[in-house]
């Protein structure tokens, strides 16, 4: 079984040419729209704690909540991560275009960008040139530990980015007319995202308060805690937890974050063996995400499916 309209694997990225930044009016329009839909979560996420404690906050709320969170959180964990970005399995155009549309709901950024941010960061993890490490250029101490990780969860993100990063890490992607199609169409999958949670609540509650209460935690909360989610994978597991393989970086597996990011959390894991599908390696290590890969596979509907065999992870284990 094959998808004639895969592209083919991308080439390693040189790492020879200098960073061509995007133009200056570019990219101030850019970190405005990054400050908007970083803060904006933030502070609804005080009404909802309002309402919360008010006892305002009905089934409805968390059920909607949940409903877009799962699909959407997945749609970056196995859309935008294992498949579009490292390859560990092949599927359908179709389904790729559904996890990308998915993974692009999250607003975390074009799926392009995504991509070749991420292949960014491995290529470079933990050394200069790494858009988002903790570790490089921060300085020592408590301060520059602070300052490090500050700049790997959020303060990347207001850094002008690379204009050449696409064409450079991500050029099997800009061939890919699925694929170039969601990413132009970022605004609109991202205002889908909005959209559904307020119908959701319109659907349930019956009035335009219920769907603004729907928008609410299905919109605002749900992108707080997934965007916060997915920062902290940059930050806090490149930091803190611990280490089962040799790396050349500062990966960990942060246990309890686990759950909450579908498997992501297990990041060293991730960091030695990069093209694997699965990031939990042990029964005990959660990972939703592999788990749906797993399910996908068993019914045809992915193949190719990259495995670690146990003697390859023998041969990086720690001691």
């Amino acid at each position: 079984m094959g998808d004639p309209s895969a592209p083919a694997q991308p080439r390693e990225p040189s790492r020879r040419l200098p960073p061509d930044p995007v133009p200056a009016p570019v990219a101030a329009v850019d970190r405005v729209a990054t400050a908007v839909i970083t803060i904006a979560p933030v502070l609804l996420l005080g009404l909802a704690a309002w309402q919360a404690w008010n006892r305002e906050l009905r089934w409805p709320d968390l059920v909607i909540f949940v409903l877009m969170y799962v699909p959407i959180g997945l749609g970056v964990t196995v859309g935008f991560h294992r498949l579009l970005t490292h390859r560990s399995f092949k599927t359908h155009a179709w389904l790729r275009g559904l996890f990308a549309i998915l993974g692009t709901m999250a607003i975390e950024g074009p799926v392009i960008d995504w991509v070749a941010n991420h292949r960014k960061h491995h290529a470079f993890s933990d050394r200069p040139g790494d858009p988002h490490s903790p570790h490089v250029e921060h300085g020592g101490g408590l301060i520059g530990s602070l300052r490090g990780l500050a700049h790997a969860h959020v303060g990347w993100l207001f850094k002008r980015a690379d204009a050449n990063a696409n064409q450079r890490f991500a050029p099997d992607l800009l061939a890919d007319p699925v694929i170039v199609f969601v990413d132009k169409t970022f605004i609109v999958w991202s205002l889908v995202g909005l959209a559904i949670p307020f119908g959701l609540g319109v659907l349930i509650g019956g009035t335009v308060g219920a769907g603004l209460a729907g928008l609410l935690w299905g919109g605002a909360v749900r992108m707080f805690v997934l965007h916060h989610v997915t920062y902290s994978i940059n930050s806090l597991c490149h930091f803190f937890g611990s280490r089962r393989f040799r790396t050349r970086d500062q990966s960990r597996n942060l246990n309890w974050l686990a759950p909450l990011s579908f498997g992501e959390a297990w990041h060293n894991n991730h960091h030695a063996f990069p093209t694997s599908a699965f990031h939990g390696m042990r029964r005990s290590e959660l990972d939703i995400s592999g788990l749906l890969i797993a399910a996908l596979e068993r019914v045809g509907l992915a193949w190719d499916v990259q495995r670690i065999g146990l003697a390859r992870q023998a041969g990086r284990a720690l001691a």
